[in-house]
């Protein structure tokens, strides 16, 4: 397998773009991206763009070749693919492009994400949200991905005694990152306090304790070593990649409180980048709800079981802790643009690992990860991403 890099980043403001479309959205990030990395569009060899719910909402499908014909490149006729794998789709585009540059099948490949969740009404977007549970045994019967997650956070407090102001302290922290963000939707501070005073939504989550779906896009221009060799700038290897299943239903877990899906994809992906999870400095993880980074957290290995919500609220998990994360503000106050949420993940991490982050900085960050995840764990995937000559 080749050395794989990640050689151009490209992200849209995310948040309710009324007046942009899914076209003009993927092509922007697209184009930012490629631009980025200082190559032309006819050097992209092959190309994926995830979305988890354009067809489902829009009626678009052909994400791909919707992508490559409005950047202008349909007559390079080169394979352009649409990505699907729930919330996790962004992160699978960029897992099929690593796999298509390392395997030596493109020298240069482009994984995007969009989502256009803010044109449609309401209910349609919980549905959109509600499909990446198991539609026959739990969406069928009015369970919510809300009332899972509610189900798993009363689970863990249960096990492990983790406590409404814990779950708090995951939003306050998380909109603390987001407000140094100037690409977030929601560029404000949160106070504990008042996550506790939100309204419940499905006991013990309440509104704060949700991340909220908007519309957004991003893009990684990936190069084997020969290319990211000529190519000006400095140098973020993506070391790894990993990805691991579990049960589409929560009913048929052992546990509520583990994600194994989670800790397969972080074990396999530790061993291959060669690193342990102590070397880890920046995360950005999957908090689609606030029990949702507690539990990835676990599962990552980061923190030992039942141990993540206390480091919240110690401060272990923003600057100055134990490892800095969602320093973008997370899906929480990013927002969730379901298909591009696992490339803007990508998008922080190299920004972080290049020194480019401005007032988000993590100060000599050499070692970073991304964990995507869809639905109550179903998916997972994991990337390890190495500055070059980088380590702790």
């Amino acid at each position: 397998m080749r050395p794989v890099y990640a050689v151009g980043i490209g992200i849209t403001k995310f948040g309710e773009l009324w007046e942009r479309s899914l076209r003009e959205l993927i092509t922007e990030a697209g184009l930012a991206a490629v631009a980025d990395a200082g190559i032309a569009g006819e050097d992209i060899e092959s190309m994926y763009v995830a979305s988890q719910s354009a067809g489902r909402l829009l009626g678009q499908e052909q994400l791909g070749v919707l992508a490559l014909d409005e950047a202008g490149l349909a007559d390079t006729h080169i394979p352009a693919t649409r990505v699907e794998a729930g919330d996790a789709s962004g992160a699978a585009a960029l897992r099929t492009a690593y796999l298509s540059v390392a395997s030596g099948a493109h020298a240069i490949s482009v994984a995007g994400g969009v989502e256009k969740m803010t044109d449609v009404l309401e209910d349609e977007v919980a549905t959109a949200f509600t499909s990446n549970s198991d539609m026959e045994w739990e969406g069928f019967f009015g369970a919510t991905l809300p009332a899972l997650f509610a189900m798993m956070a009363r689970a863990h407090g249960s096990e492990f005694g983790t406590t409404r102001e814990q779950l708090s302290a995951v939003t306050a922290k998380n909109h603390g990152h987001g407000a140094r963000n100037p690409g977030a939707a929601y560029r404000f501070p949160i106070a504990a306090a008042k996550v506790a005073q939100s309204p419940i939504v499905a006991d013990p989550l309440r509104v704060l304790d949700c991340a909220a779906a908007v519309d957004g896009a991003a893009a990684v221009v990936l190069a084997n070593d020969e290319v990211a060799a000529r190519l000006d700038g400095p140098k973020v290897r993506i070391a790894s990649t990993a990805q691991g299943s579990d049960t589409l239903a929560l009913h048929e877990r052992e546990s509520l409180t583990r994600l194994e899906s989670t800790t397969i994809a972080a074990s396999a992906a530790f061993e291959r980048a060669g690193i342990s999870a102590d070397e880890v400095q920046v995360a950005e993880v999957h908090d689609v709800f606030t029990i949702a980074e507690i539990l990835a957290l676990e599962a990552l290995t980061l923190f030992k079981p039942g141990e993540a919500a206390g480091a919240t609220e110690k401060g272990l998990t923003t600057y100055e802790g134990k490892v800095v994360v969602n320093p973008s503000g997370g899906l929480k106050a990013r927002g969730h643009a379901l298909g591009a949420t696992g490339l803007a993940q990508a998008c922080e991490i190299v920004e972080q690992l290049r020194n480019a982050a401005g007032d988000r900085q993590v100060d000599n960050a050499a070692t970073g990860l991304t964990h995507a995840m869809a639905g109550t764990g179903g998916t997972s995937i994991v990337h390890v991403f190495r500055a070059e000559g980088g380590g702790r």
